[in-house]
């Protein structure tokens, strides 16, 4: 037979292919060659038939079929022969294949062997692919190694012990003492490889890292001689003595010093150098001083020496590598919570970032320019943060659009200007928003009387002849419909008021009503405000009247049936029509969620009132609303629920009917019986029933244990739970999520269901979106009454958006503690 081509010919002829099929070929065909020479037995080009099998493993070819080669050259005596042997072992084997095992013995033999690079051979191919099996063989060979006074085969050792620790966690003791000698190791080599392998001990047991604090005086001193020391060829990398392995120390360092003073004091002073002495103009140099950032952040550090910290970011933010400035806003986004005044000295640097062209800086700043608002700034960060909206790209609208509605109602200096802010906002991104931004601007209008008049006369400058922000066009004709008097009475003090007829109050509604634009949702709107403006206006009824009376043939279905209602107050109940569309009180806002919530205001903390809204004294209805009480609540505090689209209210009970599953109803969503014969029961009101009297949570029953109720794909939920005294039957549960991969979950929504003979309330969540990295958590509170003390069970579904995708999952929560419900 005769000798097959060389590895390198190979490469070659497969280069001047010159389409896919043409290589596909080639490959086929020395393929079939080597398959051919490994039958017949052939010693002689084994090797070389490998490596060339290696090659095409490469390109992505099948090479399966030479792994008991690779086992064969591994058992040969020949070095260049074990070389290929073991690194076709790395690339052909894993431990999930029962080859593997047959080189157990081969490795054990190696690690024993006179030669230290055959010995290298067998560590690095243990460390690379050695299954929990193969670790438990061999880890006594290994902590030998790990002894030896051989530089070479200690680096790799060290190495090949982080794995097998990694794999069989149970046998860290075993390399406890051969780690004492590890640092006075001079080989940097050595030293690198031996900080890998303390720390890989140290975030696996509490035990180890407790025993390795003594350790650090050694590796201050050892950071320091690499920071002091003079110029080394061996270890120089852009004017830095062995940045790898400062990077390596830093973090052990940072492992070490968190939760524990005396060792976060002792490293201060090392940090502070580092911080200082460490060269910026080239990268090597930030990498370092991110690292020592993030050591000062994680232990417990000087005040000054953080403040440090977050300026070397702050510095971070002006270099003009994106990446860089990417990390420096991650960074501070994570430390603005702690250390929120010395972020808040960087804000203009901040904000400017926002104006970057690399859409993840900009997405970063516009994160940590919201957390950075407060009282004292909302008026220059919001003026910022609104240029931004009206500029950005359309992914950006919605998340910046709901950051504004969030800060404005907490840090609004004044209710014009809170009203003024979302009214901008709407007009430059209403199509964005989130679907309650109208029904709170709706109360925020409502609950500001004084603001009525100015209100009423922007929105109607707002909408002239544009109506493409559908959320803005809903709210002036909502404000229209209440306010039209005042608009065409002229009584705005705020700004000069405008001259409108009614004529022309009602051209703009019945525009809205035939235009294009116009969403089933704006017309519903459009239609309602011309009817209340029949009793606000006097000269225009007959007009009125001739436009309902059209939509009552409406092929909207929504628009027929208000139509034909209103209508019908036209004709047989004209004498309750002034009662019925009267102008709308005061709302209530309801947050309950203990006995005062504590606002946090970046940097000032101070505790808000609770408010509470009393029962309803009559008698409940039972209808297909009270079939999904066990989902959405009670009638006495209305939830604010987003996930029931407006647009599909036929649908919605049947989906969050699903929920229930298997668990046990008693009723059935049948059609909703008509106002005349609903029955009346006399069971008491809901929830609040015999706590009227008094504050909600004034008398609590301390000392429920909390749960984890779900845990999966970064999204942990947990629950929290309270007793009231004064009504033992009244459950409080709190959840909190959080979130702890790298990306937000925007759109969450927490739904809950359970068996009928309980009762649920799910009251507001305090936002939608759930932060990365664990910065932040979404509370909501659920109500639950359980009459008969039975063992509580839950059904909860989630849903979300994450890296772009809608996502959704259901889970059942069986393990409520017992003082929860008994």
């Amino acid at each position: 037979m005769p000798a097959p081509i060389r590895l390198r010919e190979l490469i070659r002829t497969i280069r001047t292919a010159r389409t896919q099929a043409e290589e596909r070929e080639m490959i086929q065909k020395e393929c079939a060659a080597i398959r051919s020479s490994f039958r017949e037995e052939d010693n002689t080009y084994r090797c070389r038939n490998v490596a060339k099998l290696l090659y095409m493993h490469m390109l992505g070819y099948p090479a399966h079929f030479g792994q008991l080669e690779c086992l064969k050259l591994i058992a040969s005596q020949k070095f260049t022969d074990k070389r290929i042997g073991y690194l076709g072992a790395m690339l052909l084997l894993d431990e999930r294949q029962d080859v593997h095992l047959l080189m157990t013995n081969c490795i054990k033999n190696d690690l024993n062997h006179s030669t230290q690079f055959v010995q290298g051979l067998a560590l690095c191919t243990l460390g690379c692919m050695g299954s929990s099996e193969m670790c438990r063989d061999l880890a006594g060979e290994v902590e030998k190694l790990l002894k030896t006074s051989n530089s070479y085969l200690r680096k790799k050792a060290a190495l090949c012990a982080v794995h097998v620790i990694r794999k069989v966690p149970e046998l860290m003791e075993m390399f406890l003492p051969a780690t004492k000698n590890l640092l006075n190791e001079k080989n940097h080599g050595v030293l690198h490889t031996s900080v890998v392998l303390l720390t890989e001990m140290c975030e696996r047991s509490p035990d180890m890292l407790a025993h390795f604090r003594k350790l650090v005086p050694q590796l201050v001193r050892i950071l320091k001689n690499l920071i002091m020391s003079g110029y080394s060829p061996e270890h120089d990398v852009s004017g830095i003595s062995d940045p790898f392995l400062q990077v390596r120390i830093l973090r052990l360092l940072r492992i070490l010093g968190r939760n524990d003073d005396d060792s976060s004091e002792a490293m201060n002073d090392i940090l502070a150098q580092v911080a200082t002495n460490t060269e910026t103009s080239k990268n090597v140099g930030n990498a370092i001083l991110y690292e020592t950032v993030l050591t000062i952040m994680d232990i417990k550090s000087e005040s000054g020496l953080r403040v440090l910290a977050i300026n070397i970011l702050g510095r971070f933010l002006l270099n003009n590598d994106k990446n860089i400035r990417y990390v420096a806003l991650t960074s501070l986004l994570k430390t603005v919570q702690t250390d929120h005044n010395a972020v808040q000295r960087h804000r203009s640097t901040i904000v400017d970032c926002l104006k970057d062209l690399d859409v993840s800086i900009k997405r970063r700043a516009m994160e940590l320019s919201f957390a950075l608002v407060n009282g004292n700034n909302i008026r220059g960060m919001m003026k910022e943060l609104l240029y931004f909206l009206d500029s950005c790209e359309p992914e950006f609208k919605a998340d910046c659009a709901s950051g504004i509605f969030l800060a404005a109602e907490k840090y609004a200096p004044s209710k014009r200007w809170h009203i003024d802010t979302i009214m901008r906002v709407l007009t430059t991104a209403g199509s964005y928003v989130r679907d309650d931004a109208v029904p709170n601007l709706i109360q925020l209008i409502t609950n500001s009387v004084e603001m009525h008049a100015y209100t009423v006369q922007r929105l109607y400058k707002a909408i002239l002849g544009d109506y493409s922000q559908q959320p803005l066009v809903q709210v002036a004709a909502w404000c229209i419909g209440e306010y039209g008097d005042l608009l065409v009475s002229g009584q705005c003090e705020e700004e000069e008021p405008i001259q409108v007829t009614e004529d022309e109050v009602l051209d703009i509604l019945e525009s809205v009503l035939i235009s294009n634009m116009s969403t089933s949702v704006t017309r519903g709107y459009a239609l309602t405000a011309i009817m209340k403006l029949s009793t606000r206006f006097t000269c225009t009824v007959n007009r009125i009247k001739k436009v309902v009376s059209i939509y009552g043939s409406s092929i909207d279905v929504e628009l027929q049936q208000r139509a034909v209602e209103y209508n019908a107050l036209f004709k047989k109940y004209d004498h309750m029509r002034s009662a019925l569309l009267e102008r709308m009180p005061v709302m209530e806002k309801v947050t309950t969620n203990g006995p005062s919530e504590i606002v946090q205001t970046n940097g000032e903390t101070e505790p808000a009132p609770l408010e509470t809204k009393p029962p309803p004294s009559g008698p409940q209805p039972t209808s297909q609303a009270n079939d999904l009480l066990d989902l959405l609540g009670g009638n006495d505090i209305t939830p604010v629920i987003p996930t029931v689209p407006t647009s599909k209210p036929a649908s919605a009970g049947g989906e969050l009917l699903d929920l229930l599953g298997d668990i046990t109803l008693t009723g059935s969503p049948a059609a909703a019986p008509t106002p005349a014969s609903v029955p009346q029961v006399s069971q008491p009101p809901f929830l609040l029933d015999g706590l009227s009297s008094q504050p909600l949570f004034n008398d609590i029953t301390p000392g429920i244990p909390s749960i984890t109720a779900y845990s999966k794909n970064g999204l942990k939920i947990e629950f929290t739970f309270e007793r009231s005294n004064t009504n033992p039957s009244v459950t409080v549960i709190t959840i909190q999520a959080s979130n702890s991969t790298e990306l937000d979950m925007t759109d969450f929504v927490f739904q809950a269901a359970v068996p009928k003979t309980f009762q649920l309330q799910l009251l507001s969540p305090s936002s939608s979106v759930v932060p990365a990295f664990n910065t932040g958590t979404i509370t909501q509170v659920i109500k639950v009454l359980n009459p008969q003390k039975q063992q509580l069970r839950m059904r909860i579904k989630l849903t979300y958006n994450h890296k772009g995708s809608a996502m959704q999952d259901l889970a059942e929560v069986n393990n409520f503690p017992p003082q929860s419900w008994q």
